[in-house]
């Protein structure tokens, strides 16, 4: 059974070759971009890829249009930012397609925060389905951290691939304040209400979680940090959403 494999980027030069590379054993390699306006694309062009370029609406969206262009059922979805590691690859392999009773696996991810491996902090139960049959799975409507929904029976691989999502804190502190800006955009569309426990106590909470609860502290000062800008994450999302909020009653009021 082949496998389509697919890379949505955006300005993602300094990983796409060695995205690429990592799912070599994939028969179609389809990379879905973004409009990169680095050298993103011209790195890619060097490989045995198909390259599609589309506007960028929602991390669900382009996902399916790319699984929509796939010549083959089973999908291999990663990020630019992810490497398929050699035992993952052999693991992939060993699978009869055919006869399998599942339709997707989940695999868990090594986070990297730079070249330092964050192994507690909630990120030890980090895992996502990357390999699925197109005719039984489906990324939903979320904006961001969107995830598939399965008709079916759904596996897990024992080995792992690489996450090298963040350079260094200071990426990371800016991604968050990115997803938390499309989390407010969300929660107003919902008409969702900010109260004094979402500005102070949420916060609070969300520290305790990583930092304690899960361990944040086995993983020293970068434990800390992560679950420091995950608190302010939070934070920022529900400022977002005030100030979201207060400027349509404002509308409203003017109007």
């Amino acid at each position: 059974m082949k496998i389509t494999a697919i890379i949505p980027t955006l300005n993602e030069e300094i990983h796409i070759e060695a995205s690429i590379k990592s799912v070599d054993f994939a028969d179609e390699i389809i990379v879905i971009d973004s409009f990169s306006t680095d050298a993103t694309i011209e790195l890619a062009k060097q490989h045995d890829v198909k390259i599609v370029q589309r506007v960028f609406d929602d991390f669900s969206s382009q996902k399916n249009f790319a699984i929509d262009l796939a010549k083959n059922d089973w999908i291999y979805i990663l990020d630019a930012d992810e490497r398929v590691t050699p035992s993952l690859k052999k693991e992939i392999l060993s699978i009869d397609l055919v006869q399998t009773t599942f339709v997707g696996f989940y695999v868990k991810r090594n986070f990297y925060l730079g070249d330092k491996q964050i192994k507690y902090t909630g990120c030890q139960r980090d895992k996502v389905i990357r390999l699925f049959r197109k005719s039984n799975c489906r990324y939903n409507g979320v904006k961001v951290h969107e995830t598939i929904k399965a008709d079916g029976l759904l596996g897990f691989f024992k080995h792992r691939v690489d996450h090298f999502s963040y350079r260094d804190f200071d990426h990371y502190m800016s991604k968050q304040k990115l997803y938390a800006q499309i989390q407010a955009e969300q929660l107003h569309e919902r008409g969702q209400k900010v109260t004094l426990f979402h500005l102070f106590v949420k916060p609070l909470v969300t520290f305790i979680i990583h930092f304690i609860l899960k361990l944040g502290f086995l993983d020293g000062h970068a434990g800390f940090l992560i679950s420091k800008i995950r608190a302010y994450r939070v934070l920022d999302r529900y400022m977002n959403l005030w100030y979201l909020n207060n400027k349509k009653n404002n509308s409203n009021t003017n109007g």
